[in-house]
């Protein structure tokens, strides 16, 4: 919240202030600063006005600063060394500066992280901070500029860009059990994500048995989920980017059907209510340009996924 006017003097008041106590006297003040010892002495008596404090008295011909006017010019002088460096940092670097994501950690470690190496190299100026989170926040109580968001455009108060559909799909560890139906699914170990506990139900609706919730084993990452598949602990529904390679390697296999879409998407979201900072407009941008090329995929799928169903 913004303080109230009358807490923020002048600056030039406040320069008049650092430079008297840094040099002593008006005069040199006024040499420094390009004015007159008239000009630093009004600003002086202004400053003094408007904060209700005597900051300075006056010994023969140097000015000293009371004890609350020295308390007072360390404050001022870190504020004006900081308003300094910003301006020098943006005029060195007007289109950059850091930028702070929230990321979904399966979504950030499978398909933005192998592709922000290409952002960092057409963007230099920018700095990108990652930080996981997994539930919608608000973003007027937080540090970040943007957030990857799953599911629909529904995040409150702020605007978004689709940057992909899911599909997902039912696999196994080697050796699971062939199915001659989808129902035969529940003859075994389900596997699934916490934030997500109607998809087994949604898949069986899908094969043509709408109606079902299975229960299972629930996981809250999609890395730990995968990891269960992958040992042996049941059937899971993974979506498929977070998989290619485990398929083309083997180490998991389709149980049943090919993937189906998901309920939900992936988007970026960024308050609404704010100006768009230049760091968020370029990854914006760049961003909507690798979702809309799908040959900019970090890892090719196996030309065939191999498949375990009924004849």
């Amino acid at each position: 919240m913004m303080l109230p006017r009358r807490y923020l003097p002048p600056i030039p008041a406040l320069m008049a202030l650092e430079a008297v106590d840094r040099l002593g006297t008006a005069s040199a003040a006024a040499e420094e600063l390009s004015l007159t010892q008239g000009a630093i002495s009004r600003a002086l008596q202004g400053l003094e006005q408007q904060l209700g404090v005597q900051l300075l008295t006056r010994e023969r011909q140097r000015l000293r600063l009371t004890p609350a006017g020295h308390d007072y010019v360390a404050e001022v002088r870190k504020a004006l060394h900081l308003l300094a460096s910003a301006s020098i940092t943006l005029r060195a670097n007007p289109t950059g500066g850091s930028l702070n994501l929230a990321i979904l950690p399966a979504f950030g470690m499978h398909w933005l992280a192998p592709r922000l190496a290409r952002f960092a190299q057409s963007h230099p100026e920018v700095t990108v901070n990652l930080s996981t989170r997994l539930r919608p926040f608000d973003f007027t109580g937080s540090s970040f500029d943007a957030a990857i968001h799953y599911g629909r455009q529904d995040w409150p108060g702020a605007d978004s860009l689709k940057l992909m559909d899911e599909d997902i799909l039912a696999v196994a560890a080697p050796g699971f059990p062939a199915l001659t139906q989808a129902t035969d699914i529940l003859s075994h170990p389900l596997l699934q994500l916490e934030s997500r506990p109607g998809d087994w139900g949604r898949w069986l609706a899908h094969h043509g048995s709408p109606g079902l919730r299975p229960p299972g084993m629930m996981f809250d990452q999609f890395a730990t989920l995968t990891q269960g598949a992958i040992h042996g602990m049941g059937a899971a529904l993974i979506p498929t980017f977070l998989i290619q390679r485990e398929l083309a390697e083997g180490r998991l296999v389709p149980v049943f059907g090919p993937p189906i879409r998901a309920l939900g998407s992936y988007h970026l979201v960024w308050p609404a209510t704010l100006p768009e900072r230049a760091p968020l407009r370029s990854l914006r941008l760049w961003l909507q340009a690798e979702a809309a090329d799908p040959a900019l995929t970090p890892f090719a799928p196996p030309a065939t996924l191999p498949r375990q169903e009924a004849p």
